[in-house]
């Protein structure tokens, strides 16, 4: 990717919308919220700016660095904020950029034609909610600095040196009087970069932490279809990537999709690169397209005999990324995610059927791959249905009745309810006991649920454990879930702290991750701490949650104390049980989180897909960090 040389961009395309002075008073407004999403957002604001200069044509570098004093740091090798006098105000350019609200050069398709910080509300905002923030700018052979406190200009714009290189470098430290945590997460920031590098081919975009040592380089030449490639790694590709870019008057459509040997959907789609995670007009009109196309190949080749391939079946393996470019794109929903210009859905509809169409005539032994694939997904659908069906008649999925082995608590309000799942009977039992019977359900899991991985949903409802579990959680699955008619809001796992246990936990979150994600999403998914050791002198008790505690708690009661490893929950009477792991006023969870869905979409399939070698290969890799091993 060459920069281009192109040095009009100057003050007089920097236009003043509003100014800057409720930031501080209402960052829910600007930032969504002030937990560590809205941290966050801070720093893709000027990420943003960034990579809408390599949109531009002018920027082939971004580097973003998580300094050890809890600071922030966002460069670009783009053609740097201008710094001349901005005709209106009679300021630096740069300071109007970094203290007014809603300035820039975005607002009239001419200095940016495309831009994905039109959804943002400018780097101003995380001046406003940083204690302090320093502005480089190095520009037509200088290089010039401008500090602020709290969104206000501290010091003037004034040169500090001279330089043959070119751009821009925020440094910035969140506020911690106004947003709940400044403590920025690797993985987050990791994942947004990795999608923008994958979504801007050619763009070299890196992060480093000094936290921790942690560091990644992305640079993807080949774009959309390296990221296609990405997804599919340690999976089994029933074909070469499939790709296309089409201009339809000012939209630019992207798309590139491959189907692999296994069950699971893993679409992305993108609107000026912002991941549009809750879909929109042209994910509509992208799954519409692709349905239409494979069925109207299947039924002119007479390929899917009696059964009617639906959106459902083509979905089965699929792994694609589309993105869209617009200039006036207009997002909807909660977070803002979801696209909703009305003429976009037949635009891409279009185009698709128009690509997928052509490909698969002049690919007639990819198309019948991929027909076979979705006719197999089809049969297993019904298979599905039947299965399903009989379980209800046989009243385990009906919502009226519940699973017999459910203790269920008395509370009805889901948001003060927890289902624990035990690993055990025995231990299911001590649980029973000794839980809080008015807001704590205990629903005993035996042995190792399915691997849902290598399974399609026809298999996974006619597995006893999973179906207790659907029908106690109330959400139901594939199509017919609704987080609204959860149960409890805190879902628990609870296993052993062995080998056996860790093993159970996984292939439970790998079926939440699979086919109930949302709950994982909304925060509803947990991990119980029981203790390893129990340490006892005389009649004093102490639990120990690690070896260091242990270590602490054997120094402080002396020598002479005696050291039980529980190696299993049935070991523990329930009031031990209650105690340690399920008193809310001694109890530590886990929560899950989702904070980077392609990392996460890697390590399921690494660990618990069809391919035995990557998983050999990452066991010897981790090997040696493995500090309790019970077998």
């Amino acid at each position: 990717m060459e920069p281009q040389k192109d040095q009009s961009y100057g003050a007089k395309d920097i236009q003043v919308l509003e100014g800057l002075s409720a930031v501080r008073k209402r960052p829910g407004m600007y930032i969504g919220t002030t937990d560590i999403a809205g941290l966050h957002h801070l720093v893709f604001e000027a990420v943003d700016n960034s990579v809408d200069e390599a949109l531009a044509g002018h920027c082939t570098e971004v580097a973003v660095i998580i300094h050890k004093d809890g600071g922030l740091t966002v460069s670009d090798n783009g053609r740097g904020i201008p710094v001349d006098i901005h005709p209106q105000l009679g300021i630096s350019a740069l300071e109007v950029v970094m203290t007014k609200l809603h300035a820039g050069g975005k607002f009239d398709n001419n200095v940016y034609k495309v831009s994905g910080g039109l959804h943002g509300v400018g780097i101003s905002v995380t001046n406003a909610l940083s204690k302090s923030l320093i502005a480089t700018v190095k520009r037509d052979g200088k290089v010039y600095e401008q500090k602020y406190a709290k969104g206000e200009p501290i010091t003037k714009v004034r040169e500090i040196g001279k330089s043959k290189e070119r751009g821009t470098s925020i440094t910035f430290f969140p506020d911690d009087g106004i947003l709940d945590t400044t403590e920025f997460h690797f993985d987050t920031l990791s994942s947004r970069l990795r999608e923008l590098a994958f979504l801007n081919k050619g763009l070299h975009i890196t992060i480093d932490d000094e936290r921790s040592g942690k560091k990644h380089d992305f640079i993807y030449e080949g774009g959309i279809i390296s990221f296609v490639e990405f997804l599919n790694q340690n999976k089994m590709p029933l074909h070469a990537a499939i790709y296309s870019q089409k201009e339809k008057g000012k939209l630019v459509i992207e798309l590139a999709l491959q189907y692999n040997d296994g069950y699971q959907e893993n679409v992305f789609s993108f609107a000026n690169n912002i991941n549009t995670k809750e879909g929109g007009t042209h994910l509509t009109g992208f799954k519409g397209a692709i349905t239409r196309t494979i069925n109207s190949y299947a039924e002119k080749n007479h390929l899917a005999k009696d059964i009617k391939i639906g959106s459902e079946d083509v979905k089965e393996g699929l792994t694609a990324v589309i993105s869209i470019k617009i200039s006036q794109p207009q997002f909807e929903g909660q977070t803002k995610t979801k696209l909703g210009n009305a003429d976009v859905k037949g635009i891409v509809e279009s185009a698709v059927n128009e690509v997928l169409g052509i490909y698969f005539e002049e690919n007639p032994a990819i198309a019948r791959i991929i027909v076979a694939k979705c006719v197999t997904a089809a049969n297993a659908r019904e298979a599905a249905q039947k299965a399903r069906e009989l379980t209800r008649r046989k009243g385990a999925l009906n919502h009226g009745s519940l699973p017999g082995k459910l203790a269920d608590c008395s509370e009805k309000d889901p948001a003060k309810s927890e289902m624990y799942l035990v690993e055990g009977d025995s231990a299911g039992g001590s649980a029973k006991q000794g839980r809080d019977r008015t807001f704590q359900a205990i629903l005993p899991l035996r042995g190792k649920i399915l691997n849902v991985e290598k399974a399609r949903l026809n298999k996974i409802f006619e597995n006893n454990e999973i179906t207790a579990m659907i029908t106690a959680i109330g959400t139901g699955i594939g199509t017919e879930f609704d987080i609204a008619k959860a149960r409890y809001h805190r879902i628990v796992i609870m296993t052993d702290a062995d080998v056996d246990g860790a093993h159970i936990r996984t292939l439970l979150l790998t079926f939440f991750y699979r086919y109930m994600k949302q709950l994982i999403e909304s925060g509803y998914i947990y991990i119980a701490q029981p203790p390893l050791f129990k340490v006892q002198k005389g009649k004093k008790v102490e639990y120990a949650y690690s070896d260091a505690q242990l270590a602490s708690l054997l120094k402080d009661m002396g020598s002479e104390s005696g050291v039980q490893r529980y190696k299993g929950l049935g070991e523990m009477n329930p009031q031990q049980l209650w105690e340690t792991t399920m008193d809310p006023s001694h109890k530590t969870l886990l929560q899950v989180t989702l904070e980077d869905a392609v990392e996460a979409d890697k390590l399921f399939t690494l660990l618990m897909g069809a391919e035995v070698e990557p998983r050999r290969e990452f066991i010897e890799k981790h090997a040696a960090e493995v500090v309790n091993l019970d077998v």
